[in-house]
């Protein structure tokens, strides 16, 4: 196509994302749990997008293109806690004309959402097996899965800056949970204390701060928007539902970043 021929709609290729909401129930909200779940997920796709790069500038040690992406992807995640407030205009009796056509499926199936979950640092390889009818995504899970996390990177970059982190922490299983180390908070609390002599390492901490706070109002959000609509029900995916949620609520992907809040 040439470029005189390019519009608006055929660059964004609208014809095909305006035609892609297929209610099944007939009744009037469920255009809106459609178009709120679909925008969720290109707000996701770009904050892969994001975050792949991020990853890759901080493993180079080239920190200030990706404290631009990691406040882009903060933003979209801005985008992604405004959508619960969209969507919690259902009311209980609105949505339950809605799920009996849901089948099985769920917010709990989202690939996407795993895969920012993967590639912050909350890694279960467990939670591939959801996504196995999916063969391409549970294959890209599974790539990720043995791929360092952001904060994998950034613990190394700790390291080649000079600062004591433990072996341990270093060569660990990077397909397992991160857990919480003494060294690894020993290291920031040396950055906080003195910011003006590891500028741009306070500033990749308070970017990295940023995420996991954003990430958490998300799963709140999340949580009670469901109390609001389905109460104690569980999921349609199996899920247990709110207990479910309020359980992740406790997960941190950054723990020593909380911690040395304390220690300092």
């Amino acid at each position: 196509m040439a470029k005189t021929d390019v519009t608006y709609t055929s660059y964004l290729d609208l014809d095909r994302v305006l035609a892609a909401q297929h209610p099944a129930s007939g009744a009037h909200d469920e255009m809106l749990f459609i178009i709120v779940h679909q925008a969720s997920e290109l707000w996701l796709k770009l904050c892969l997008h994001e975050l792949t790069e991020a990853r890759r500038h901080i493993a180079a040690d080239n920190l200030r293109p990706a404290f631009k992406m990691l406040a882009r992807v903060a933003r979209a995640q801005g985008q992604l806690i405004q959508s619960w407030d969209v969507l919690s205009t259902m009311t209980p009796h609105d949505y339950s004309t809605i799920r009996p056509h849901l089948g099985n499926s769920s917010g709990f199936q989202s690939w996407q959402y795993r895969m920012m979950e993967f590639m912050l640092g909350g890694r279960n390889p467990e939670m591939i097996s959801l996504h196995e009818r999916l063969p391409e995504a549970a294959a890209m899970l599974a790539r990720e899965a043995a791929s360092p996390s952001i904060y994998d990177e950034t613990v190394r970059l700790l390291a080649r800056r000079g600062f004591a982190i433990d072996e341990a922490v270093l060569n660990r299983d990077i397909e397992a949970p991160y857990a919480h180390s003494q060294s690894v908070e020993d290291a920031w609390a040396e950055i906080y204390r003195a910011p003006q002599e590891h500028w741009d390492l306070y500033e990749l901490a308070e970017k990295l701060v940023d995420l996991e706070y954003h990430f958490q109002r998300w799963r709140f959000g999340h949580l009670k928007t469901v109390e609001r609509i389905i109460g104690f029900k569980r999921g349609t995916g199996g899920t247990p539902g709110v207990p479910y949620l309020a359980g992740v609520l406790k997960q941190a992907f950054f723990p020593e970043l909380l911690s040395v809040r304390t220690a300092i």
